[in-house]
Order: structure tokens, then sequence, then C-alpha cells
């Protein structure tokens, strides 16, 4: 009688829970080949980029967080890797802390050996895509297939930039999202 009662319960439930989702047909967006998802979508390669750039600088308290989405479509306008721009920023400026007065300048742009100061941007936005822009132009263009290619003409300290720069990029790693199918769930 117990387990009759548990059963009922359990179908009484799983039935007040597929009421209350929201269906939608995958098929609107994915022709033929969609199938009935509840109300679940997922991410978007550059939304995950986007939101694990945000998270990583975020944990630095960067003031750089708020435009992770830029990094990453000034990344993909110039064909660059979506983690060195900020990496760079980490290495030069401690991802925006750290930079001359009013300059929006993360990236030691311009600022030759010896001097305090160097290119000023109007915003970070402005300053992800100068340099960004930059380094495609000035340097991948050019033959620079990586950042090991361009550490000794970016910087006085090349070999100790490329090594901190492959040491941020290496830490900006987002998780794998997780597939609707692998989900577990306890009732």
């Amino acid at each position: 009688m117990a387990m009759k009662k548990l059963l009922g319960i359990t179908i009484a439930f799983l039935a007040v829970l597929s009421l209350s989702a929201r269906p939608v047909f995958a098929e609107n967006e994915a022709g033929a080949a969609g199938e009935l998802a509840y109300h679940v979508r997922m991410p978007t390669v550059s939304d995950i980029r986007v939101s694990c750039l945000h998270d990583f600088l975020a944990s630095y308290n960067s003031p750089l967080a708020s435009e992770a989405k830029t990094f990453v479509d000034e990344a993909d306008k110039n064909n660059l890797d979506w983690k060195l721009v900020p990496a760079i920023a980490g290495v030069e400026s401690t991802f925006g802390k750290e930079i001359p007065a009013d300059s929006y300048n993360a990236w030691g742009w311009g600022i030759p050996t010896g001097a305090q100061d160097g290119v000023h941007f109007e915003n970070w936005a402005d300053g992800i895509a100068q340099v960004s822009s930059g380094l495609h132009t000035h340097y991948f263009v050019n033959g620079a297939k990586s950042v090991d290619d361009i550490g000794g003409t970016y910087a006085a300290n090349g070999n100790s930039l490329i090594a901190h720069v492959h040491y941020f990029v290496d830490q900006i790693q987002c998780r794998e999202p997780v597939s609707v199918n692998t989900l577990a769930v306890s009732i």
C-alpha cells in the first residue's frame, strides 16, 4: 500500500512539474533537427567567454571586468586569442588597477622604457579596441604567430612579459557548459 501511495505522489508531482515548465520548440531555431526543450537555453560560445572573462577579472577586482564583452568582440574582430589582451593588462597594470592617471592605458601602450606616461585612451573600450587593433596590425599581420613572437619588441623585458602573459592566458579558463542531458535531478 505504501508503494502505491509513493507511486501516486511521484506521478502527481511529475504531472505538476510538467505543467509548470514552458515548452520551447527548438525546431523554430534549429530546423527539423530541433527537439523539445523546457525553458533551457545553453549559452553560446561567445556568452561563455564573456562570462568567464568577467568572472576572472572580477576575481582581481579589476575595473576592466565590465568590459569582458568588448575584449571578446575586439579579439574576434582582430583575429586574436580572446585571452591575450586581458592577459597583457594583467602583466602591465594588474588588470587596469595601476595605470597612469586618467589614461585608461592598462597595457603600457606607447610608454617607452623609463617613461611614466604613454597613450591616453578615451575609456576602457577605446583602449581595448586600439590595443587589439594595434596588436593585429603591428605584430600578427607582420608574421607574429603568438605572444612569443612579440615579446621582445612589445617590451624591453620581453622574456619576462612572455612568461607572465602565458601565465594569465592559462589562468583565464572556462568551465565547460553542463549539458541538459547530464543534469542530475533528485526528488
